[in-house]
């Protein structure tokens, strides 16, 4: 069973497919540590696929996985995790925007600190750093995380990235769905809802070299901001309540000083305003109760589907025995 597992999605990857793999290779052989490949060709159609297969007859240690349909990120993932059988994995890009070194420090992270369960790559962190990323797209990343730093139960620096370590046995208590980039986030809020304890290091994130950026700012931002409603649903609820009860006793002070001075009429419009601005902030603020539930069920399901699928693995004796916690 080797110690390292290192999933790559790739699509429309033919230009960088071996130089990816062949760095990556270098870096872990340094390590003496005992390693797989499994790139992910999410439907490519240029010859991703055939590179692949190419350099899997040339090194069994390359366990390519390919598809003709592009499924997208989290569906390649979900693909490549499913086959690892190591006791750490990683998930890299497929242009190396971080070098091959980055894999190394994170899975180290996780050998030195036993108790770090996820080891996340940070740019955002003090430390880290960006290069040559396009400014528009450098500016929607900062401002998406930041956003997602007060979203998250535990707040981190780069939320978004595809480049991660994992402790096998954490991934294998997930019950991954999203087919999507919103997969990372999805990824976070699970584990963290388990009480996963989630580690950044700093890095350096730079632009890609060759191939062609997959960027979509629009599909970006829409599922970043659903994710960030979703996980702070109670708060919005309470915060416009609140704001509703303080605009409504506003109204009742200016009211109360009208009827002081005796000019105070019933019919006023102004009397029909506050009685609905103090019944939306509690419907507001019921809203907020119902949703804090609601989270706290959900993440009790998730608690129960992880226990569910460490008994299945235990029993199927798939985990890796030196890491079971």
């Amino acid at each position: 069973m080797p110690l390292v597992t290192v999933v790559i999605p790739m699509h429309n990857e033919e230009e960088n497919a071996a130089d990816t793999l062949a760095a990556l290779a270098t870096a872990l052989e340094k390590q003496g540590w005992s390693y797989e490949l499994v790139p992910v060709n999410d439907g490519s159609t240029d010859a991703t696929a055939e590179r692949l297969a190419d350099l899997a007859e040339k090194d069994p240690l390359i366990r390519p996985v390919s598809y003709t349909v592009n499924r997208g990120r989290g569906y390649a993932l979900r693909r490549g995790f499913a086959l690892a059988r190591s006791t750490y994995v990683v998930s890299m890009d497929a242009d190396l925007s971080y070098s091959p070194d980055t894999a190394v420090r994170m899975v180290t992270t996780l050998i030195e600190d036993p108790e770090a369960d996820l080891v996340l790559a940070s740019p955002y962190m003090p430390g880290g750093s960006v290069e040559g990323v396009p400014f528009a797209r450098l500016a929607l990343s900062r401002g998406g995380n930041w956003v997602l730093r007060r979203s998250l139960p535990q707040p981190v620096w780069t939320s978004t990235g595809i480049v991660r370590a994992y402790r096998a046995t954490v991934l294998h208590s997930l019950d991954l769905e999203s087919d999507g980039k919103e997969i990372h986030l999805e990824i976070l809020s699970e584990a963290m809802a388990l009480g996963y304890r989630v580690v950044e290091i700093p890095a350096v994130l730079s632009t890609r070299r060759k191939g062609t950026s997959k960027f979509r700012p629009k599909a970006t931002m829409t599922s970043h901001l659903a994710f960030s409603v979703l996980e702070r649903s109670a708060w919005l609820f309470s915060i416009a309540g609140l704001l509703l009860i303080i605009c409504g006793l506003a109204v009742g002070i200016y009211l109360l000083t009208v009827f002081m001075r005796g000019d105070l009429n019933p019919e006023r419009p102004l009397m029909t305003v506050m009685v609905l601005l103090f019944l939306g902030g509690a419907v507001g603020m019921s809203f907020s109760l119902l949703a804090m539930q609601m989270l706290e069920l959900r993440r009790n399901m998730v608690r129960l589907q992880a226990d569910v699928r460490r008994l299945s693995y235990a029993q199927q004796g798939t985990l890796p025995e030196s890491d079971e916690r």
